[in-house]
């Protein structure tokens, strides 16, 4: 489906799930095209904020981010007040200057792990990204090019291990694939049972 404007208009209508905030997560395999998708749909809700988990993570610590999305963002936001984060500068790898999130009716958390179980308490709608792991990695490393071969080799042993310990599309509301006109949506494992 092309349009995404009857989805956004469901995610609209949910429920609050965190304070007056309905969190969407995108999840997915790196390189599943969750950040091109969360944009789209933040587009179709009217260019509903974006929180994007490489913002949280670091070098170090590529999926213990926990704690600083609760204490800097969902914390806040659960009692209607502005987040404060301060996004991680791969490059420089150092965290840079806060950035404000205010309260919206839908924020977008996209990002591997979106979905993890100390989150979905505060979600409103668990979307995962249906791409197979091995087709979403080779995706991943023909966009980052030659220059970030050892980071995918670390990253794909971590992405595994995570999602091992702590996976996430069993608990997706939906499950999208991106299609070459637009996106199909399917009704996701939890809605199954």
């Amino acid at each position: 489906m092309d349009d995404l404007a009857p989805h956004a208009a469901r995610l609209r209508a949910l429920p609050p799930s965190c304070g007056p905030v309905r969190l969407i997560a995108v999840d997915g395999h790196a390189g599943s095209g969750k950040s091109t998708f969360a944009g789209r749909l933040a587009a179709a809700l009217g260019d509903a904020p974006v929180l994007h988990l490489d913002d949280l993570a670091t070098h170090e610590e590529l999926f213990a981010w926990t704690g600083r999305l609760h204490g800097q963002v969902t914390g806040p936001l659960s009692r209607g007040e502005t987040a404060h984060y301060a996004p991680y500068d791969w490059t420089a790898r150092a965290f840079g200057p806060a950035r404000a999130l205010e309260p919206a009716p839908v924020i977008l958390i996209e990002g591997v792990g979106a979905g993890r179980s100390a989150l979905r308490p505060l979600l409103a709608r668990l979307l995962w990204m249906d791409l197979g792991a091995e087709e979403s990695w080779e995706r991943g490393r023909r966009r980052d090019g030659p220059a970030l071969r050892s980071f995918w080799d670390g990253w794909v042993a971590a992405e595994t291990a995570h999602f091992s310990a702590d996976p996430s599309r069993p608990w997706a509301d939906a499950l999208v694939r991106q299609l070459p006109q637009g996106y199909e949506w399917r009704k996701g494992p939890l809605r199954e049972r």
